[in-house]
Formats: C-alpha cells, sequence, structure tokens
C-alpha cells in the first residue's frame, strides 16, 4: 500500500459530544473515512500520521438522512465513519497536526 493511499483514507475527524467523551475515557477516536476503505487501511493510516500503536478498528457505514426543503424532499450523502481504539497510554493530538 502506498503512501499516497494512506493520506486518501482518512478525511476528517468526526467531532461530537459522545465521541468527545468516548476519546477522553477509552482511547476511542472517530474519524470519517473514504467509503472504499478497509480496517486495514485505516489502522495503517492513523499509525503513520499520528505515530500511535493501534489496538482495534470499527467501521460503520452511516446512512444519510431523508430531509425535507419545503415542498421538496432531499437526502444527505452516505458516509463511513472508523472508530479506532489505541492501546493504553496513547493519545492523537489534532492540534499538534500539521496538515
Amino acid at each position: 500500500m502506498n503512501d499516497q493511499r494512506l493520506y486518501q483514507v482518512l478525511i476528517a475527524p468526526h467531532v461530537s459530544e459522545k465521541t468527545a467523551i468516548a476519546a477522553e475515557m477509552e482511547g476511542r477516536h472517530t474519524f470519517r473515512v473514504a467509503k472504499d476503505a478497509s480496517k486495514l487501511e485505516v489502522r495503517k493510516a492513523v499509525e503513520k500520521l499520528f505515530e500511535v500503536e493501534v489496538r482495534s478498528v470499527q467501521i460503520l457505514n452511516v446512512n444519510g438522512k431523508t430531509k425535507r426543503f419545503g415542498s421538496s424532499e432531499g437526502k444527505r450523502s452516505d458516509w463511513k465513519k472508523a472508530i479506532v481504539r489505541l492501546a493504553e497510554g496513547q493519545d492523537i493530538d489534532f492540534m499538534g497536526v500539521e496538515s
């Protein structure tokens, strides 16, 4: 797997109140990932970009919600989410990472 693919796997961290609590208490960090990403690709990308040891990866497909805009209906895009559990004592610092 080449380095260019690893940089395309992780799209963005998924930040919410629930994920912030999970990251702080259990060392579980949540990311938006490419729709065709596998667990192995996510593991290698996180380990390379953040220099941490990954214990496990869970991947979920999130279906987009159907929303109404006046009299017409629309649908948000489907996306993929990865929950990464880090080894004991490891942490990801999003502020220290360069773009």
